[in-house]
C-alpha cells in the first residue's frame, strides 16, 4: 500500500494507452491505480470530504467501474448508490438519454424509480472529457426528478473543454491535464 498525501501523486498511477479505443486516442488508464489499495483510499477519502456537508441523497454512478469504487464512497457518507449504465444493463423499467463522446455516441440508462422527486445527488465518473457523458448523466437525473449538486471525477482531460459543458454545476475533478 502507497501512502497517498496529494492529488497531484495519484497522476504516477494513470498509465497512458496509445490508440485504444481507436488510432489517435491516448486512453488514460486507471487500473493500476485501482490495484493500490493507498492510492484507492486517497480517492475514496477526498471524495468523502468533499461532500460530507453537501445534503446530499444519493451518488449516481455512471457504469460498472465506478461503480464498484462509489459503492465505498456511498457507505462513507450512509448513501444509497444509483447506478447509470449502457442499455440492457439495468433489469427494471428505465429512462434512457442519446449522448455525443468524443470518438462516436452512446446512450445511458437510469432505473425511472431511482430517486425522489426533488433528491439532490453528487454524480461520479471516472473521466471528464468532453462532458457528454455527464451531461447525458444529468439530464437522467433531472427527467426522473432528481437534482444534480455537482460532479466529481477522478481524470479531466481539460484540452477537450468538457467542464464547459458542465457550466452551473460544482466540478470536482482529483487529476487534470491540459
Amino acid at each position: 500500500m502507497t501512502s497517498i498525501t496529494s492529488n497531484e501523486e495519484l497522476k504516477g498511477f494513470i498509465r497512458d494507452i496509445p490508440d485504444f479505443p481507436q488510432p489517435g486516442i491516448i486512453f488514460k488508464d486507471i487500473t493500476p491505480l485501482l490495484q493500490d489499495s493507498g492510492a484507492t483510499r486517497h480517492v475514496i477519502d477526498t471524495f468523502t470530504d468533499a461532500f460530507r456537508d453537501a445534503e446530499l441523497r444519493a451518488i449516481v454512478s455512471v457504469e460498472s467501474r465506478a461503480v464498484r469504487r462509489c459503492s465505498r464512497r456511498s457507505g462513507n457518507l450512509g448513501l444509497p448508490l444509483i447506478p447509470v449504465r449502457k442499455p440492457g444493463k439495468l433489469p427494471a423499467e428505465v429512462m434512457s438519454v442519446e449522448y455525443s463522446l468524443e470518438y462516436g455516441t452512446g446512450q445511458l440508462d437510469i432505473h425511472k424509480d431511482a430517486l425522489a422527486k426533488g433528491d439532490r445527488v453528487v454524480v461520479i465518473d471516472d473521466l471528464l472529457a468532453t462532458g457528454g457523458t455527464a451531461l447525458a448523466a444529468a439530464k437522467l437525473v433531472e427527467l426522473i426528478g432528481g437534482r444534480v449538486h455537482s460532479f466529481a471525477f477522478l481524470v479531466e482531460l481539460g484540452f477537450l473543454n468538457g467542464r464547459e459543458k458542465l457550466d452551473g454545476y460544482g466540478v470536482l475533478a482529483l487529476i487534470r491535464y491540459d
